[in-house]
């Protein structure tokens, strides 16, 4: 390839950041580019078994054992899950802002190892799917590229209820509020990292009449996930170096079969998984298999890196990690924690969810799902046994729903969201110049 261009993905050390920009790497690696992933150490070696470069680094000192992928994030999940029974207004103190903290430590402890593989790369583009930005990056001169693999509440807007507060858009009463507790919860630590970015050469972060930004608008281009049925409307249209991917679908060529005692049946074929963190409540996935388990539905459970811990019933098979992309399109129903990569998943295969959020964007997702027809919004610890089968047994009988889904798939699919993204990336590494829409 004679205009070969190294690209570099930088995705936040969690399996959807990472699967997200996997899917994009792997056209741009099948099209002959250099495809480097900067991974924590907890992550060294899963790229490289598909193929790609890997450069680690750490966000925070090492610890005294080893770690699973996304080992800090699992632990800080676990621990804090009593905080995800509070509304989402007292969640922006107890851990909101605790959870932005460690992004912002993180951000600081690393600066120097990514000043260090940017040198010794050289890459003619950064790809950064992040929460948060790292000064390394757009102090480095290098062109970048910002991914949003959450839910698009996180572009702030007028019209976009707050960012984590699974607030309805067609009632603003309780918006006011939320965004003076995030005033008083997050100003002195955004105006730290500010202080920071602008110290180590980076541009300063901006707070607007929505909220804080914790990350930087790029002046190449600016990519966000989700489809156009699903998105939001707004009043300030985006930037013109914004592009609206429907799904980032990753390929995947592992096999997986239904075992033989699910493979006929009565019941609908679900899949019940809360994603790597969210699976790290125990007891709240035991709960929703143990309801699942008095069903007629056969069910797949992805299960996390706490695995042994949950007791499946005969009507279920599962393990600790699952390929998602090759199960999505065989199952009727979702029952789904609200990460963006599995809703927008759930999307591109055209599957009605039912969602139970935690955090952060979930809550958002669970109250777009639900106000756009798309599937059901459940109280994640507060649910009665029925509402959750009643909720199945709904959507799985609506037929409108199918066909509407069914179409919203087959469009989503012929768009293509991985390729398209991986042209406009390459665009910017040969180039060096800003994509506009």
């Amino acid at each position: 390839m004679t205009d070969r261009r190294t690209i570099v993905f930088f995705p936040e050390g969690a399996y959807g950041p990472t699967n997200n920009c996997i899917g994009i790497g792997q056209v741009l690696q099948h099209r002959g580019h250099r495809v480097v992933f900067i991974v924590e150490e907890s992550f060294a070696g899963r790229l490289e078994a598909q193929g790609f470069e890997e450069r680690l680094m750490r966000l925070g000192p090492p610890p005294a054992t080893d770690e699973v992928p996304g080992q800090f994030w699992i632990d800080f999940i676990r621990d804090t899950a009593p905080i995800f029974r509070k509304p989402t207004i007292e969640q922006l103190g107890e851990f909101m802002a605790p959870t932005w903290q460690a992004l912002i430590d993180g951000s600081k402890y690393v600066d120097e190892r990514l000043r260090e593989i940017i040198e010794d790369v050289r890459p003619d583009v950064v790809v950064e799917d992040n929460v948060i930005a790292f000064p390394a990056l757009s102090a480095s001169g290098v062109p970048w590229v910002r991914i949003v693999s959450c839910q698009p509440a996180e572009l702030r807007d007028a019209a976009v209820p707050p960012m984590s507060s699974g607030y309805p858009v067609d009632d603003r009463r309780a918006w006011p509020a939320f965004l003076d507790e995030v005033e008083r919860t997050h100003r002195a630590m955004w105006e730290d990292f500010s202080a920071f970015m602008v110290e180590r050469g980076a541009p300063a972060l901006t707070w607007g009449p929505h909220g804080p930004d914790f990350m930087l608008e790029s002046p190449w281009l600016n990519l966000y996930s989700y489809p156009a049925e699903a998105d939001y409307d707004r009043e300030e249209p985006l930037g013109p170096t914004w592009h609206r991917l429907d799904s980032t679908v990753r390929s995947s060529s592992e096999s997986w079969e239904l075992p033989a005692h699910l493979q006929s049946g009565e019941g609908a074929l679900v899949y019940l998984s809360l994603g790597s963190l969210g699976s790290a409540d125990v007891g709240l996935m035991q709960r929703l298999v143990d309801v699942m388990g008095a069903t007629r539905h056969r069910v797949i459970v992805s299960k996390g890196p706490l695995a042994d811990q949950i007791r499946l019933h005969d009507n279920m098979t599962g393990a600790d990690f699952l390929p998602q992309p090759v199960i999505l399109p065989r199952v009727d129903l979702v029952i789904t924690h609200g990460g963006n990569n599995t809703v927008t998943e759930a999307f591109h295969h055209g599957k009605p969810m039912i969602v139970l959020p935690l955090f952060w964007d979930q809550v958002d997702n669970a109250q777009r799902v639900a106000e756009t027809g798309f599937g059901a919004r459940l109280q994640t610890y507060a649910f009665e046994d029925a509402e959750l089968t009643g909720a199945v047994d709904r959507l799985i009988a609506d037929a409108a729903l199918r066909r509407r889904l069914a179409a919203m798939a087959s469009r989503i699919q012929a768009t293509s969201g991985t390729a398209r993204a991986a042209d406009l990336i390459a665009r910017v590494a040969r180039s060096g110049e800003p994509v506009s829409a």
